[in-house]
């Protein structure tokens, strides 16, 4: 991501982005688990658990990007990397 998408998404908010960041490498060690798994003929429960977990971390990752974005629009609305609120809706209902 280049500086101008990185302050599209995060505004100018590093720590939103450090927890994106540790958000999406979570679900990417969780999804290697889940591959694994189904590699080695783990049981559905496990597999599907996994999956649950994957599932959650990226939801969780993405309501926090729409959340960073909501936060900048109240406090700048004007700014150039402002996002629409109906845009913002748009993505969190694509979330729900």
């Amino acid at each position: 991501m280049d500086d101008a998408a990185t302050l599209a998404a995060f505004g100018h908010d590093p720590e939103a982005k450090r927890k994106v960041v540790n958000r999406l490498k979570r679900a990417h060690g969780q999804l290697a688990a889940v591959i694994n798994a189904v590699e080695n003929d783990a049981h559905c429960r496990d597999v599907v658990q996994q999956l649950a977990a994957v599932s959650k971390a990226l939801d969780r990752a993405g309501f926090l990007v729409i959340s960073t974005a909501l936060r900048e629009c109240l406090t700048d609305p004007d700014g150039a990397d402002a996002t629409q609120p109906e845009e913002l809706e748009k993505l969190f209902l694509s979330l729900a």
